[in-house]
């Protein structure tokens, strides 16, 4: 056992109440954005899901889906019940982030440095500020990375089996997990931790990670692989190229520019990692993962994210030792990792109101940025997605209203995509609306309703395309919002009846997976 190790394993008086300190200020933080703006279109979908568990959705596998379930079951899933359970997530990465500072070596000064890094990155902030299977992807991840870390350390049997559960619960989360466990295979071949793979240990580990993803690898095989289909038109339909150069950056704005000094020094001291080489699995881990999505050429800045926890922590030991006698150094550098990350605050959380929040993210040079090919909104796509939502209920509402009362037994909604679908089913309830059926996604999955509708009140859809479907159809309103994506700001709302062929028969037509 290295003298590193040992340093490690001993832990300070006080430890622990340091780091419940830096998770308050994490959910401290965090509680600022929750009650800005509104529910996420994505929110909207996934709480619909939850109404449709199963093994396997079309965008994303079960385990998100089955949190929220048993979450709203407890809590409810007003806004800030909805949104606790990402920022506990993220209270978890601060936690796991400054107890793997202390793993290596540490001490305070490392684990709270380490720990601000987080707290201070927009990325981190904006994912955690909303529930979605990102929020726990995160924590998943880090999570896995401090396991494999005592695995290697410890070389017992116990601690592989608990990194393939958490790589099991990561690849049911998201399939993305796949990379930290390619990267960290890969790390273990070029290293000196190779010897490991002469142990039962990563075998366990694989053969467990196998045995827990293996119901959705099921579901998919039973539905024909449609998250490979959904992939793959994304990526041709959906998502923006990336150059080289905009990934780095992004890292750059999106970890917070002042923390790049930081990981980088992580890095460097990862791969080089002269006292304990099995910390330089993890370094490679990093550029592999870096590799792979630089390679696909479509991937975002923040698919990297949950790859930083390793790095932020050693980054933040070998600052602890460089400044040990630099005291304005010490002083410096949280103070300014700190203040960017009050600059950058309003990019990652809405505490600003829409006006200034527009001018906001145009001094920064923001405004207009889209991760997708659709018309930019002025609030940018994150933030549009959190407006108008309740207007898609209320206006579907108003339509109802106008049908004769033997018409509105019969009547559906029919939507073209999750987020009007999911709107008018979360915030319809209250309102006694009918159920609003799609082809969008998992909810073409979910099929047509079982009983043929007489009158289906479409939302959006080209005009010509539902004229052919229908015997007769009228658009009688439209649905109107501010602050929304460009499309979602004038949808027209149409009521049709007479369906030339029976909805069962032109479902498979109608799917739609991107």
């Amino acid at each position: 056992m290295s003298a590193t190790r040992d340093a490690a394993a001993t832990p300070h008086a006080g430890d622990g109440r340091w780091i419940l300190a830096l998770v308050a200020l994490k959910l401290a933080v965090q509680a600022l954005g929750i009650p800005g703006y509104g529910y996420f279109r994505d929110e909207l979908y996934y709480l619909e899901c939850t109404r449709h568990l199963s093994w396997g959705y079309v965008d994303q596998p079960p385990l998100s889906i089955a949190v929220l379930w048993a979450w709203r079951h407890v809590f409810g899933d007003s806004l800030w019940a909805l949104r606790a359970l990402p920022a506990l997530a993220g209270a978890g990465v601060v936690a796991i982030v400054a107890g793997l500072a202390r793993e290596m070596g540490g001490g305070r000064y490392a684990m709270g440095l380490a720990a601000l890094a987080v707290i201070a990155s927009p990325v981190e902030l904006g994912t955690q500020q909303f529930f979605s299977m990102n929020a726990i992807e995160i924590l998943l991840w880090a999570l896995a990375a401090w396991q494999a870390l005592r695995a290697l350390r410890s070389r017992a049997t116990r601690d592989w089996a608990w990194l393939g559960v958490w790589v099991g619960l990561g690849l049911l989360n998201k399939l993305s997990m796949s990379w930290f466990a390619s990267g960290f295979a890969l790390g273990l071949l070029v290293t000196p931790s190779r010897r490991a793979l002469a142990t039962p240990g990563p075998w366990l580990a694989v053969a467990i990670a196998g045995l827990l993803v293996a119901p959705h690898v099921a579901w998919q095989v039973a539905h024909h692989w449609p998250t490979l289909e959904f992939m793959r038109r994304a990526e041709h339909l959906k998502m923006v190229p990336v150059s080289a150069l905009d990934f780095a950056l992004g890292q750059l704005k999106s970890m917070n520019p002042l923390t790049a000094p930081l990981w980088i020094v992580g890095l460097v001291a990862l791969l080089v990692a002269r006292g304990e080489p099995a910390r330089r699995a993890f370094g490679v881990l990093f550029l592999a993962v870096a590799g792979l999505l630089l390679a696909q050429g479509t991937s975002r800045a923040n698919y990297l994210t949950p790859a930083y926890p390793m790095l932020l922590a050693a980054g933040a030991v070998a600052f602890e030792r460089a400044f040990a006698k630099r005291r304005a150094w010490r002083v410096a550098t949280p103070a300014l990792i700190a203040l960017m990350g009050a600059l950058l605050l309003p990019a990652a959380l809405p505490v600003l109101p829409e006006p200034v929040m527009v001018r906001y993210l145009r001094a920064l040079g923001l405004s207009g940025r889209q991760d997708e090919r659709l018309a930019p909104a002025a609030l940018g796509q994150h933030y549009a997605d959190m407006h108008g939502w309740p207007a898609f209920a209320d206006t579907v509402a108003a339509v109802v209203a106008r049908l004769t009362p033997e018409a509105r037994r019969h009547c559906v909604v029919f939507a073209q995509n999750y987020g009007d679908a999911s709107a008018v089913n979360f915030f319809g309830r209250a309102r006694g609306l009918p159920h609003c059926f799609s082809s969008h996604n998992s909810y073409w999955i979910w099929g047509p309703p079982k009983e043929e509708p007489e009158v289906i009140i479409v939302l959006g859809g080209d005009a010509d395309d539902n004229a052919r479907v229908f015997d007769h159809i009228e658009i009688v309103t439209h649905v109107r919002t501010t602050w929304t994506m460009p499309y979602e700001q004038d949808v027209p709302v149409s009521i049709g009846r007479g369906l030339r062929v029976p909805l069962a028969t032109l479902w498979p037509q109608l799917k739609n997976f991107i």
